[in-house]
């Protein structure tokens, strides 16, 4: 017959027999006060909305004006928005003349 697996309440707190199942079994991660500490952060974390851009957000947002600014500056000195711009500044310039 096999001797029983000890449980939480029949623990050995010898440091000798930390290589036993329960030691094996044990949860991983911090600490029981440490849990409760993390639980409560998260839930407020969770609770409050979200009020700005992450870091990813922002590097999104700056590739996307980055790409903008390329069409409009192709597209202002672009030939017929040049001619067109000339032509407009030459008849106002007509006018006041």
């Amino acid at each position: 017959m096999s001797a029983p697996q000890p449980t939480a309440d029949t623990a050995p707190t010898d440091p000798a027999l930390a290589d036993s199942a329960l030691a094996d079994s044990a949860p991983a991660g911090p600490p029981a006060p440490a849990r409760g500490f993390l639980a409560r952060r998260w839930a407020r974390l969770r609770a409050t909305a979200e009020a700005g851009m992450s870091t990813a957000e922002y590097a999104v947002g700056t590739v996307a004006a980055c790409a903008f600014a390329a069409v409009l500056y192709r597209v202002v000195t672009g030939d017929s928005i040049v001619s067109g711009l000339t032509d407009l500044v030459d008849t106002a310039l007509a006018t006041l003349s």
